[in-house]
């Protein structure tokens, strides 16, 4: 069945990696797969267009479906193999509901991430401001503690959204392993760093560590004055 699925993607990349995680949790080892690079634009070739309009990453093509987006994407995989490797969304309504709402908090801390870490390049250099990028990083903090506040709810050796490994935890870890990455301050989101370290050695994705993140273990200091 893997053999019918093709995944372009790119190193470093959380919607690729949350992608690539689905696969190996659901026993999906043995798709094809052509790793691009951002660098020299090669996500904007005619391959990917012809799948993608937008020509982003990840694009995933399973048989004659193509799904993009990596949460749907990933919602389509556990939903096609259900009974398949690892449980990712469970059946009780109530625990469901804090997967999904987990899953989607997760853009409101990647968009506030990279509106610091990255702010030079989502913002043009004649429209940067100290003080908005000072408002960012109030904000960025106040969503840390507010992550490290679920997780102190949860109780210590928790996943995202209970005792199980979930969707929530295939989504957010990849944006998550940014902070340690761009040498976050650990004091900064200590619950959220212990959760880090728990869950980084899964086998699902440890396998799968961004290739050029091994090439380069420092990281960049993006994060080191937050």
């Amino acid at each position: 069945m893997a053999q019918s699925m093709m995944l372009y993607w790119g190193s470093g990349s959380p919607p690729c990696w949350r992608v690539i995680i689905t696969l190996e949790e659901k026993m999906l080892q043995g798709y094809k797969h052509k790793l691009l690079s951002f660098d020299k634009n090669e996500h904007k070739c005619e391959e990917v267009k012809a799948l993608n309009p937008r020509a982003q990453l990840p694009t995933f093509k399973h048989g004659d479906i193509a799904v993009n987006e990596s949460f749907a994407a990933c919602l389509y995989l556990e939903s096609a193999f259900k009974s398949q490797g690892t449980r990712l969304i469970p059946d009780d309504p109530v625990e469901q509901a804090l997967v999904y709402q987990r899953m989607f908090e997760t853009n409101n801390l990647q968009h506030k991430l990279y509106y610091v870490a990255f702010y030079d390049y989502y913002v043009p250099e004649g429209e940067r401001h100290e003080s908005a990028l000072k408002r960012n990083k109030e904000s960025l903090i106040d969503e840390l503690k507010l992550w490290d506040g679920y997780l102190e709810k949860m109780g210590k050796g928790s996943y995202l959204a209970g005792k199980n490994f979930t969707m929530a935890d295939v989504v957010c870890f990849p944006i998550i392993a940014l902070f340690p990455r761009l040498h976050c301050p650990r004091e900064r989101c200590p619950r959220l760093m212990e959760y880090y370290e728990m869950v980084k050695d899964r086998p699902s994705i440890k396998a799968n560590w961004p290739p050029h993140w091994l090439e380069n273990p420092e990281g960049q200091e993006k994060l080191k004055n937050l």
